[in-house]
């Protein structure tokens, strides 16, 4: 059984509460449940923190074990060297994975700090994104 891990960064607890007209109006505890009964067949474990520290304790202790990482890095995206360090530094790999289109939004979202190191790099399909993300790694 392939075992899969979504890290998600700042900000991303709020999803269900924050600007749903960009990230909708469903919690990430609720589509997580909808998530794991499709894909039944995956182990998927779940980890949020808004401090980029932890993110990269995070990857640190699933980079050399896991199947597959999938990270929305939220901001942190667009500003750490560290945790784009932490992501050329593991053997996992990892998808990096945006809910929303960066590329339409603020210019300094262009920019990332995961995308030289990634897999691969999915956006702006919603929550969809996380299931295309999953699928990836099939």
């Amino acid at each position: 059984m392939k075992k899969l891990i979504i890290i998600n960064g700042p900000n991303l607890n709020l999803l269900g509460k924050r600007e749903p007209e960009i990230y909708g109006n469903l919690t990430f505890e609720d589509y997580l449940k909808q998530v794991k009964s499709k894909f039944s067949n995956i182990e998927i474990e779940y980890y949020q923190s808004n401090i980029e520290g932890e993110i990269i304790d995070k990857l640190h202790e699933v980079g050399f074990s896991y199947d597959g990482v999938i990270l929305n890095a939220g901001a942190y995206t667009h500003t750490s060297i560290g945790i784009g360090d932490a992501i050329k530094g593991i053997e996992t790999p990892v998808v990096e994975l945006h809910i929303s289109n960066t590329f339409s939004r603020e210019e300094f979202r262009h920019q990332s700090y995961i995308s030289p190191n990634a897999k691969g790099v999915i956006l702006g399909f919603g929550m969809q994104s996380y299931e295309l993300a999953i699928q990836s790694f099939l």
